[in-house]
């Protein structure tokens, strides 16, 4: 008698079949993004599990910090929408300063390792570790160099354009933190009538980048630059009417902030918008008390990074999307 070769699945147990079912059930699309996200589910421990899923399953920690950009560098080169950005960074003479004495000040390997190469070569990493996660706290430094996470939330909205799970053509955005302006360039360069708002003192290299990239381009859509502070009232032409999305990277950088930036996208969102948050996996606490306060008063849903551009992902940043309860 011949055998059949066919391989038969071990049978699951019911316990399989209700994790799986529960896993399924916390995938949803929301708003206006055509695309299925992870719902952190509500709960008094919620907020807690995710960072705890986060970074078991990212490990951040692992992986090279600024895969995409250099605080170094006062451009930063990107191919977005079949155009070549050249987006101008404003590093502060401190981080000019750490970063040069880091390339300068690490030694050279000996011909033979020594325990004295091995201290010093400790040293420098952490030494740098710490600047970085000092800089990326900052409120005053973050909004003048461009970070991984605008990097990455640029090119998904490109890339879930492309994919049909977003439209931006002729859409309404508000930017919230646009920095040097990279997210907001690529959204309008995608469509969408992109309002562009940060502090009044980073309005100046915001509006040169505006003008430097989108000023020869036949644009399908328009770029305005907005001062906006985050807790104040907002500018009647941003919420008049509410925005279609509202962008933000990088702008979770620290517990001080989350009750401002809670308040300016309740301001600033409908029952019809949708906010797309982009941001660099560092700190689990600030984090976790930014999800811990938006759930109040939005559902919350994490863009698994299958979804993102494929050659713009990275295990440091992670992505959410938000819509009003």
């Amino acid at each position: 008698m011949v055998q059949s070769s066919e391989i038969v699945p071990p049978k699951r147990t019911k316990e399989e079949m209700e994790e799986e079912g529960d896993e399924m059930s916390l995938m949803k699309k929301l708003g206006l993004y055509g695309g299925e996200v992870r719902l952190v589910d509500e709960g008094e421990d919620s907020a807690a599990e995710e960072m705890m899923l986060l970074w078991g399953l990212q490990q951040p920690a692992l992986s090279k910090p600024n895969a995409f950009v250099s605080q170094s560098s006062l451009h930063l080169s990107l191919d977005a929408c079949g155009h070549s950005l050249s987006i101008l960074q404003s590093p502060s003479s401190l981080v000019a300063f750490f970063i040069s004495s880091l390339n300068c000040l690490s030694p050279p390997p000996p011909p033979t390792v020594s325990l004295t190469f091995l201290l010093l070569l400790f040293f420098f990493l952490s030494l740098s570790l710490s600047i970085i996660l000092v800089l990326q706290s900052t409120p005053g430094v973050t909004g003048s160099v461009m970070w991984d996470s605008g990097v990455v939330l640029a090119k998904f909205l490109e890339h879930a354009v492309d994919s049909g799970l977003l439209l931006l053509q002729g859409k309404k955005v508000v930017e919230l933190g646009s920095g040097c302006g990279l997210v907001g360039c690529v959204a309008t360069l995608l469509g969408a009538k992109v309002f562009l708002t940060d502090l009044p003192d980073r309005l100046r290299l915001l509006k040169k980048n505006i003008e430097a990239n989108l000023r020869h381009v036949d644009l399908r859509g328009s770029a305005l630059a907005k001062e906006l502070t985050w807790g104040d009232v907002p500018d009647p032409e941003l919420v008049q009417p509410l925005p279609h999305y509202v962008l933000g990277s990088d702008v979770i950088y620290s517990e001080g902030a989350v009750v401002e930036l809670l308040e300016t996208l309740q301001q600033l969102s409908g029952s019809e918008t949708t906010i797309f948050l982009a941001g660099e996996l560092r700190n689990d606490s600030v984090l976790e008390y930014f999800l811990e306060a938006a759930m109040k008063d939005f559902v919350v849903g994490r863009v698994g990074q299958k979804q993102w551009h494929p050659d713009y992902c990275s295990r440091r940043v992670v992505m959410y999307v938000m819509v009003r309860k």
